[in-house]
């Protein structure tokens, strides 16, 4: 079966037919850039340019930059904070153009793409945190297989400082960090994380999970790490897939 995915970042938009069996997309991935702002009327057109492009008129799930309670979106750290309080399912429809069938956290839409489709977390009995590095710093926790939702970690206190604003690739391009300086900072993170949570596998994700070679040998875990298989698309998958089979 086929879905379309949409990954709605702090920085881009991102959207491709998904093939929900497979995990693979079965079309072009398209980026545009997020509205300046992401303001709320701003990424509806920008979402209804984006499905006019494609000529897509099935089912679809979203993959957003907040905590999601019940389809209401209940913080905004990288989009406007108009959106707080929204009905963000309702809010994004876009008549002809097929329902919205799920909305869900971008960290959470990937982790499910990769407990899925990566025999490691497929596998793994215990528990997988999975890590998303781009404009912010996700997280998605899983105990068992089974999904803790809406765990922001990205914004706890790491230094003194907010883990996501001191570690996330925007903090690494906005403070023009070498990338070894950048790793030990996310390192630093991720050791806050393990002392937390003492996952078994972690999973680096996000736009930076294809350049692990530039900065892999500066991270140091306890548990078995390894980047993202699918990199950047798992949002993507995570919520095709979760307009068939929400989680």
């Amino acid at each position: 079966m086929q879905a379309l995915g949409i990954d709605i970042g702090g920085s881009g938009i991102k959207a491709a037919v998904v093939n929900t069996t497979t995990g693979s997309l079965a079309s072009e991935r398209i980026r545009i850039q997020t509205p300046p702002g992401a303001y709320p009327e701003d990424v509806r057109q920008a979402l209804a340019g984006l499905l006019e492009q494609l000529q897509w008129s099935g089912p679809l799930g979203i993959a957003f930059p907040a905590v999601i309670e019940k389809g209401i979106v209940r913080t905004a750290a990288n989009i406007d904070r108009s959106w707080t309080g929204m009905d963000v399912r309702q809010f994004l429809q876009i008549e002809g153009r097929g329902p919205v069938q799920a909305v869900l956290n971008d960290a959470d839409a990937a982790g499910l793409a990769l407990m899925r489709h990566v025999p490691e977390a497929r596998n793994c009995s215990g528990t997988v945190l999975v890590i998303t590095v781009g404009t912010g710093l996700g997280t998605a926790l899983f105990c068992g297989g089974r999904l803790v939702p809406n765990l922001e970690l990205g914004h706890i206190e790491v230094h003194g400082t907010e883990a996501e604003a001191w570690a996330s690739d925007a903090a690494r391009r906005r403070e023009d960090l070498s990338w070894e300086k950048w790793a030990r900072r996310l390192s630093s993170v991720i050791e806050t994380l393990e002392n937390l949570l003492w996952p078994e596998l972690i999973i680096l994700g996000g736009g930076v999970s294809k350049k692990t070679g530039k900065f892999a040998e500066f991270l140091s875990t306890r548990a078995l790490l390894i980047p993202s298989p699918l990199q950047n698309n798992a949002g993507i998958i995570g919520a095709a897939e979760a307009a068939l089979t929400p989680p």
